[in-house]
């Protein structure tokens, strides 16, 4: 008996990178998961606390949502981070869901 609807079940070979890195303030170190889903995004992993998203360039540039998603405490570290992650995400254009 089927109690759910399959969405998809998709196997692929992905790029992971794992990087880690300091700034004034803290110690970063994520995994960042490349992949053909998500529309294009790359799966972004907090190494420390286990968070992830999904980023692209408009995620970047909003800085509350950094230190929402990563339990951030200030500011200054979100933009850190969207620093970091602008040099270290490709520019890739949005897929659309529907296509």
């Amino acid at each position: 008996m089927e109690l759910f609807e399959k969405l998809y079940d998709e196997y692929e070979k992905v790029k992971v990178r794992f990087v880690g890195f300091t700034t004034n303030d803290t110690r970063n170190d994520f995994g960042i998961v490349y992949t053909n889903m998500f529309f294009g995004k790359p799966l972004i992993v907090c190494m420390q606390t286990g968070r992830s998203t999904l980023l692209d360039s408009k995620d970047i540039d909003d800085l509350d949502y950094l230190k929402s998603v990563f339990s951030i405490s200030s500011i200054e570290q979100a933009a850190d981070l969207a620093e970091f992650f602008k040099e270290s995400l490709p520019e890739i254009p949005f897929q659309s869901q529907y296509e």
